[in-house]
């Protein structure tokens, strides 16, 4: 039993394709998970040797710096929450910690990056008001 069926594609293939004899599906089943094996196991070996060389981390691996603490303070200075409350939960323990923001955090930084067209900082607004 299959978790899809493609009911459709089976008698789309059915119709466009004539029967082969049993003993070369089999042949050519049996070639093709030889295949697969082969292939499953190579990217095996490539991730263990990546960990093995101390690549496995990616980010660390190409200096991308963590240094702005756990990913929900990075959130909360994103999206520009000043007190937050998390929750954790590691197997069957719960934890709870507070994140403070700074006023300093959180100001100057557009949220997600960028700034949107309609919004417009003091210093614009202060030339447009001397022109």
């Amino acid at each position: 039993m299959s978790l899809f069926k493609f009911e459709w594609l089976y008698k789309i293939v059915r119709r466009h394709s004539k029967p082969i004899p049993e003993n070369r599906a089999q042949v050519w089943k049996s070639r093709l998970s030889i295949m697969y094996m082969v292939l499953a196991w190579n990217a095996f070996g490539v991730i263990c040797y990546t960990f093995y060389k101390g690549r496995g981390d990616w980010a660390k691996h190409h200096g991308v710096s963590n240094s702005e603490g756990t990913p929900a303070q990075q959130w909360t200075r994103t999206l520009g929450i000043k007190d937050a409350t998390v929750y954790r939960v590691k197997g069957f323990n719960l934890s709870r910690y507070e994140i403070h923001n700074d006023e300093s955090d959180l100001k100057d930084k557009p949220m997600f990056g960028f700034q949107l067209e309609n919004e417009t900082t003091q210093s614009e607004d202060s030339e447009t008001l001397t022109e």
